[in-house]
Order: structure tokens, then C-alpha cells, then sequence
């Protein structure tokens, strides 16, 4: 990773907390939320981007259409996120991988 792509990366960053700097306060809340909950359930994809970016598009969506953030995602913030990371890949499983001693996996 050169010099050019953490610029490049910590613009795009700057761009999406700007996005969610202009949320209504009960998204912001819940954004925040989600996005702590996410990080600590680690999926292995999450630092590309495109799941946070694309709950802020959802949210800004909501957001146009005049409804509340709960409306949207229901009462339960865990269970929604849960249900967007289902299929992919976490930190656990790898490590789960490679204390189990599957073919493919490191074991140390």
C-alpha cells in the first residue's frame, strides 16, 4: 500500500463520516451503534467499505421517504446487523478454522 491509496482511503473516509455527520440524530445514534457492533463482530470483508457505505445510502434513503430509523431496521440493532453479516466471513471463523485444524488452515 503506497503513500497515494492511504490519501486516497482517507479521503473516501472523511466523505462517508460527512455523510453520516448529516444524518438525523436518531440515525446518527443507531449508525454509531451498528458500526461498534460491527467492528467488535469483525467481518473479514468490512474494511473494503461497501457494507458501512451502503447502511449510510439505506439510511439516506429512509431518511427521503420520511421514516424513522427503527421503522427501518426494527427495535433490535444486533439482530439487524447480524442478518446483514450472516453469509460473510469473520475474524471468529477464521480462528475457529484454524484452531480446529481444518485442510487449508494454518495451525501453529
Amino acid at each position: 500500500m503506497g503513500i497515494q491509496d492511504i490519501i486516497r482511503g482517507k479521503k473516501q473516509w472523511r466523505g462517508h463520516v460527512a455523510r453520516v455527520q448529516a444524518l438525523p440524530p436518531d440515525y446518527r445514534i443507531v449508525y454509531k451503534e451498528m458500526q461498534k457492533y460491527l467492528f467488535k463482530v469483525g467481518p473479514v470483508d468490512l474494511a473494503d467499505g461497501h457494507l458501512l457505505s451502503g447502511i449510510v445510502d439505506f439510511f439516506e434513503e429512509g431518511v427521503a421517504a420520511g421514516k424513522g430509523v427503527l421503522e427501518l431496521i426494527g427495535n433490535d440493532v444486533a439482530a439487524f446487523c447480524d442478518e446483514l453479516v450472516k453469509d460473510s466471513r469473520t475474524y471468529a471463523d477464521i480462528y475457529q478454522e484454524s484452531i480446529s485444524g481444518k485442510p487449508g488452515t494454518a495451525k501453529g
